[in-house]
Parts: structure tokens; C-alpha cells; sequence
């Protein structure tokens, strides 16, 4: 520590001094400081904050006690302990042992900061307990040996390649360990000395070797001879070196770590101290202890995740408001649909109508998987919505979409009585302002639409549900524009696509959630077959012959932004070939470029039959709805995401009949065969959530705009953890309700920040 820094340290103690004994003289009554002293300790000594968290909502003797402990803390500090989050702030170059250099390599390792270093923690440990005899030693077993270097020799292979090998011996055998281009090696080793070595035996010309083995001298027992920690490493940066930098920095700095997690939730949840815990992750007694503190720490980033969501839910100012929902009419739409609601939809409806009676506005969030009947529960919370005099808005990601909403719901709807529109681009100018006219009149009761609803001149009467479908493709911003076109708007959001439980307590924890876990009619599972490209023509005789049986269905295209030009040629040229191969039962082409009138018109002719081969992009991904379509070919597969493909499986089979999907690929990556193997494997849209998140990971599973706070977790697994991530949300619930700590919500601002505001869901 400099002089200056040092100085600094000392006024900046000599001042907490001067307010705890004023503390005291104004009978600890919390007034010694405009904000309390809680607060004047986040700024002033963070160190003392865990001896007096809650200081506010304690009885005097309490106080007292932690007027006392914060002393103590001072007392150490001044004494020599120095135990500031200044210092531990400090550039990593300024950790012993890391230069220049050192510091470049680990700043590609996310480390810029003394405490970046310190919590830079293991992903395993590697069992390296057990020491084994040299003459016990099988081929391809990984094991610790101890003996003596009696030989050692240095051999330039060839031009590039150098070897230094040794000749190891413990009395049971020996062992041959070797290195290639590490000359510094033949140094390093001195025959004569016991060393221990970990590695992998291998019985390589006739000779047991390991090839470059970790190594130190016998009984140091830190690169092997324990449980060992292994850590993401970088090009340049070894394992030991990481390891020996990772231990000369807890050495010195790991007691300036201050607690964070306050000690009455410590104690509930049965934490270590924070100290504690990210000792034992670099330097663990065994597994058990290992998961301990991992799980400490996991529920500390969890907590503080939680804190942030739940402060982003809290009301805002915007007026709210019960509505008046009249059951009978809910009710009488139900009984005049050409189908009866299933148990699950009937329930999402009675919780959104509670919503809606009640004196907070409804944040619920609609899942299920392809064809559980989102948008008749979204037409029953119209009816409700209209039966209390107010209007509902619709918005789809794509006009396909929002046209086929426009007629499932027009038809659902007009049973009752109420008028729906359709507002997208490219309406011509008098029938768009005929409809914005009567929107804002409250002629329209349900209007649908893209992004086009959020523009200016669109207004509304009373607007009082707005539901996005297919809602992680909008983002926070687009989805306020629309709520504050009402006062006190409602928000149902609907996801065809089941999201994993811990991405929902995580992402969707402001919002209540309806699960459409049944199918309103018995659907057929859709048998799908994974196909090698050199097999493509056998798929398309098996659709020559199934629409010669009468079937229908879908050939379709991937449709990227880096290739679209390519794409759109080979959804074209497929068209013009097919339609030349199966020219007596018409073929249409369907993407996005096309005009709106052209793209109603391939749609109008699919549904009706007068075309039963439709070949497009994914713009059918969702929203197509065509009951008879029995089968669909999914060209490039591998270029789809693992949702994507179980989106357009959706769209066949949707009158129960039998149907078949053929996905037609040479994925060329691990994760491409993975996917491939789920799709052909799995038919249930949770299960298929699931593996998607265990194949690409959360981040990816939640797209660009919701990774940054992902990236912010270095020890909570969103896969695992879904236990800790409950009960971290609850003791978080409670820590807000409570009154959250000035200290913990900096510290909540600290970790995450602006990242919280990615998550617009």
C-alpha cells in the first residue's frame, strides 16, 4: 500500500471513529448520520457492514453490541489488517506474482481486479488423493506416483521437436515421464530427488511413460497428492501457474473479503461466511466441502439476482385498476366454441380473470406447448376484458402471425359478438384509417397487429389487455410502448416454446404463470426421422407418395440474415422444381419478402386445399394453422435451433391425424448432432426446453438481449440449481420486504447493473 493510499485509509477510519462515538452519545438512536449508520458504513467501511446489518430495526442493547463490533473492526484495521475493498479493487498487475504479462493472460480470462483473481473459482476437483505404485500401473489409467529421478536425458527428435525424458523408480517399477519442447525441464529435475507426478500411464514401445505429467517435489501435496482444483484456463496460462497465483492471493488478500449475505439469512439457509467459502473452492478438504462452499456462493450471486429482479417488479406509479368482469358473458363464449376448453385452459382462464378483478394489474405469463390452445384462453380473456367495457390488443412478431390471429380469433370472437381488426403494414391508407378511427371510437374490441400497433397515431378508447405472443422476440422497450397506450394495461404474454423452471424464476420472476399442460384433442405423435443428405431423394418419394394418398404439408427452407440471399434461391428453385415434379397437386412458395397480398393468397390457397405443397421459410415457423397438413420436410436442419424445429413440427398433425417430419442434415458440429438426435428423440416441448438449455446454455437459450446477465454468474448453475435458485428468491422476497440494507442494494447494482435491464421480457 502507498503512502497516499494508506493516508487516505486512515482519515477515512479516523471518521467512522468520530461517528460511532457520536453514535453513542446520542443514545444509539440511529441519528448520528443523515441516511443511519448502516448506510454511512456502505460508503465509509464496508468491512463492518456484516456487524451491523439491520442496525435500524434492532433494540438498543443490540445496538450497543454492534456499535462495539464496527470498534473492533476499526481496531484491526488500524493495527495492520488493512481490510479494504479498495484494495482488493486494485489492478490484478499489482497481485504478487503477476506482471504485465501474466495480467494480459488473465484478462482474457474475464480477471482484471485482485478480486476478480480471488473469485475466479474452480469449475472440478480432481481426485489425485490416491498414490499408486509405479508396478500397479495399467495403460490408460490417470494416477499419482511418488519416486526418485534416477535418469534423465535430453534428445532434439528432429528439426522443431525436443525431448527431455526421465526414468522415475519407487521400488515396484519404472516409469518413464517425458515432456516435448519444455527444455527447461532437464533444470527443473534433479536425479536423486523424489518428485511426485500426475498424469496418464501409457505402454508406448514397450516402456511405461506419461507424457507431460504435473509434477512437484514429493510431500508438497499442492499439484497432486489431493483433492486438486481445476480451473478454465487460457492459452499461456497453465493450470499450476493459475493454481500457485490463485494461492499466493487468497494467501494475503483472502481476509480482506467482506461478508455479504446478511447473517440472519446466513443462517436460515445454512451458508458458510464468505471468507470461508471461497477458501475451501481453492483449497478444499474433499468433494463435500468443495459443494458447500460452492453452494454458498451460488446462493450469494442467486440472492443478489433475485433482489435485483424483485426491485425492477416493484409497482410503478402507473394508475391500476379492477375491471368489472362479468363472468356470465366468459362463460357464454366458452359454451358457444365448436370445442370444449380442457381442464388446463379452463383454469388459466379463471386465474386470469381473478387477475383482472383485482387491484393490481396482471403480469401473467401463458405457456404451453404447440397446440395446447394459447389463443383461446387469449380470446376468453378478450371476452372478459370487453365484458368490463374495455378494449384488448394483440401484438405477433410477423404478419403471418398476426393475419392468422386475426382470423382464429375474428372466428372465436364473432360468436359473441365482438369485432376484431387486423392492423399491419402495407393496409391501404382509407382501410387503416377506417379501423384507427373506430379503434379509438371503441368500435374495435380486439385488434391485432405487429409492431405497427406501437405506432403513434394508434390509439385506443380504454385499452385494457395488451398480449404478446411469441414474446421473446419483443423487448421491454416495445412491450411498455404498448402498455402505455392504456392506464393500468393488463400484460398476458404467451410462449409456444415451455421455458425451463429456473430461466422462469430467474427471467419471468415478476410475472404469474398459467401452464396449458394438456392438449385439447388427442394429437398423434408425429414420427420424426433424421436423414443424411445423401438420402434426400428417398424422402421426396415418400412425399410423392403421401400425396398421392392425399396428404399435404410443408418443404421448408432455413432463412438466416448472414445467407438469406442463398436461402431465398433454394426456397425458389425447390419451388420451381417441385412444382414441376408434382404438378397436379399444386405447390406455392410462402417467405417473408413477398407482398402481404401475395403471402395471404399461398396461405388461403394451402388452407383450402388448392394447394397441398407448400414450400417456404420460417416464416411458418408459428401462427400457421392448417389442421389437414400431415407432413413436413425440414431442409438444412442443423441450421436450426432445437425450439425452432419443434415450432415447425407444430404446424402438422393438428387434427390428430397421423403425421411424419423429416429433418434432412450432415450437422458438421457436436452440438448440431445433439440437437438432431433431441429433435428425432423427443416429442414433449418441456422436455425438449429442457435439453435445449443443457445443449447451449442459458444464455443462448435466452437470446442476445438476455445474455448479459448470465454472464454476470460465475458460480450458479441455471440447470442445477433450481433448488437454491427457490429458495434464494424467497429469502430475497423477504430481505425487501424487510427493508433492503443501503449495502446490499449497492452491492446488487455492483454485480449486476445494467445487465438487470436486458432481461425484457
Amino acid at each position: 500500500m502507498s503512502t497516499t493510499e494508506r493516508s487516505s485509509t486512515e482519515e477515512r477510519l479516523a471518521l467512522v471513529r468520530k461517528v460511532l462515538a457520536l453514535e453513542r452519545r446520542k443514545g444509539y438512536e440511529n441519528t448520528a448520520v443523515v441516511g443511519g449508520l448502516e448506510g454511512f458504513l456502505h460508503q465509509h467501511l464496508p468491512e463492518g457492514l456484516a456487524q451491523a446489518a439491520g442496525y435500524a430495526d434492532r433494540g438498543l442493547e443490540e445496538r450497543r453490541q454492534a456499535v462495539d463490533s464496527v470498534e473492533g473492526v476499526v481496531d484491526e484495521l488500524e493495527t495492520g489488517g488493512w481490510q479494504t475493498t479498495e484494495e482488493l479493487a486494485r489492478p490484478v498487475e499489482r497481485a504478487v506474482g503477476v506482471g504485465r504479462r501474466r495480467a494480459e493472460q488473465l484478462g482474457r480470462l474475464g480477471i482484471e481486479t485482485v478480486e476478480d483473481l480471488l473469485l475466479f473459482l474452480p469449475r472440478r476437483l480432481e481426485d489425485r488423493t490416491r498414490r499408486s505404485p509405479i508396478g500397479s500401473l495399467a495403460n490408460g489409467m490417470w494416477a499419482t506416483v511418488e519416486g526418485t529421478v534416477r535418469a534423465k536425458s535430453r534428445v532434439k527428435v528432429r528439426r522443431g521437436l525436443e525431448l527431455v525424458k526421465v526414468a522415475v523408480e519407487d521400488g515396484s517399477g519404472v516409469m518413464f515421464a517425458i515432456w516435448f519442447n519444455q527444455p527447461w525441464m532437464w533444470e527443473e529435475l534433479r536425479q536423486g530427488t523424489n518428485y511426485a507426478f500426475f498424469g496418464k500411464a501409457q505402454v508406448r514401445y514397450g516402456e511405461l511413460q506419461m507424457e507431460n505429467p504435473v509434477w512437484e517435489v514429493a510431500g508438497a501435496a499442492f499439484h497432486t497428492g489431493r483433492w486438486v482444483p481445476i480451473y478454465p484456463a487460457t492459452e499461456g496460462l497453465t493450470q499450476p501457474a493459475l493454481r500457485g497465483l490463485i494461492q499466493r492471493t487468497l494467501e494475503r488478500e483472502g481476509d480482506r473479503l467482506v461478508e455479504i449475505i446478511p447473517e440472519e439469512v446466513r443462517t436460515r439457509a445454512k451458508l458458510w461466511r464468505r471468507a470461508d467459502a471461497v477458501r475451501s473452492m481453492h483449497v478444499p478438504s474433499g468433494p463435500e466441502d468443495f459443494h458447500a462452499a460452492r453452494r454458498t456462493l451460488a446462493f450469494e450471486e442467486l440472492l443478489l439476482l433475485q433482489i435485483g429482479l424483485l426491485l425492477r417488479e416493484q409497482p410503478h406509479e402507473a394508475p391500476v385498476r379492477a375491471l368489472d368482469v362479468d363472468s356470465a358473458s366468459v362463460e357464454h363464449f366458452a359454451s358457444a366454441l365448436p370445442f370444449a376448453l380442457t381442464g388446463a385452459q379452463q383454469r388459466a382462464l379463471d386465474e386470469i380473470q381473478a387477475d383482472l378483478r383485482s387491484e393490481r394489474s396482471m403480469w401473467r405469463l401463458l405457456q404451453g406447448d404447440v397446440g395446447s390452445g394459447k389463443t383461446a384462453v387469449a380470446a376468453g380473456a378478450a371476452v372478459a376484458v370487453s365484458s368490463a367495457g374495455a378494449q384488448t390488443a394483440v401484438m405477433a412478431p410477423t404478419e403471418i402471425l398476426a393475419q392468422q390471429h386475426g382470423l382464429v380469433l375474428g372466428e372465436l370472437l364473432g360468436r359473441v359478438g365482438l369485432r376484431v381488426e387486423v392492423l399491419v403494414g402495407g393496409l391501404p391508407v382509407r382501410t387503416r384509417r377506417k379501423v384507427l378511427a373506430d379503434l379509438a371510437a371503441g368500435d374495435v374490441h380486439v385488434v391485432v397487429g405487429t409492431h405497427a400497433l406501437l405506432q403513434e397515431d394508434v390509439a385506443f378508447d380504454d385499452l385494457g389487455l395488451a398480449v404478446i405472443d411469441e414474446q421473446h422476440r419483443f423487448g421491454v422497450v416495445q412491450r411498455a410502448q404498448l402498455e402505455s397506450k392504456g392506464s393500468g394495461t393488463n400484460v398476458l404474454v404467451m410462449s409456444a416454446t415451455p421455458i425451463p423452471r429456473t430461466v422462469v424464476l430467474t427471467v419471468y420472476g415478476r410475472f404469474a404463470i398459467s401452464v396449458l399442460d394438456e392438449m385439447p384433442r388427442d394429437r398423434s405423435e408425429v414420427t420424426t426421422s433424421w436423414v443424411a443428405q445423401s438420402r434426400r431423394e428417398d424422402v421426396y418419394r415418400e412425399v410423392e407418395r403421401l400425396l398421392a394418398a392425399g396428404g399435404s404439408g410443408y418443404v421448408v427452407f432455413p432463412l438466416v440474415a448472414e445467407s438469406e440471399e442463398m436461402d431465398l434461391r433454394d426456397a425458389t428453385r425447390a419451388h420451381e422444381e417441385l412444382s414441376r415434379r408434382f404438378p397436379e397437386v399444386g405447390v406455392a412458395l410462402l417467405h417473408g419478402r413477398m407482398a402481404a397480398d401475395d403471402k395471404q393468397a399461398a396461405m388461403e390457397a394451402f388452407r383450402s386445399g388448392r394447394v397441398r405443397l407448400l414450400v417456404a421459410t420460417t416464416v411458418v415457423e408459428v401462427g400457421l394453422d392448417v389442421p389437414d397438413a400431415s407432413f413436413l420436410v425440414v431442409e438444412h436442419a442443423d441450421r436450426f435451433g432445437l425450439a425452432q424445429l419443434h415450432q415447425l413440427r407444430g404446424r402438422i398433425g393438428r387434427a390428430g391425424q397421423a403425421a411424419r417430419c423429416y429433418a434432412i442434415a450432415d450437422p458438421s458440429t457436436e452440438e448440431g448432432q445433439r440437437r438432431l438426435v433431441a429433435f428425432r428423440d423427443l416429442n414433449d416441448g418441456f422436455a425438449i426446453a429442457e435439453e435445449d438449455l443443457r445443449i447451449r446454455g442459458p444464455g443462448d437459450l435466452l437470446g442476445t438481449a438476455q445474455h448479459g446477465f448470465v454472464s454476470r454468474l460465475k458460480v450458479a448453475d441455471l440447470i442445477r440449481d433450481l433448488p437454491l435458485l427457490e429458495q434464494a428468491r424467497r429469502e430475497a422476497g423477504r430481505v425487501v420486504k424487510e427493508g433492503l440494507p443501503t449495502w446490499l442494494a449497492s452491492e446488487v447494482e455492483r454485480r449486476f447493473g445494467d445487465a438487470l435491464e436486458l432481461l425484457g421480457v
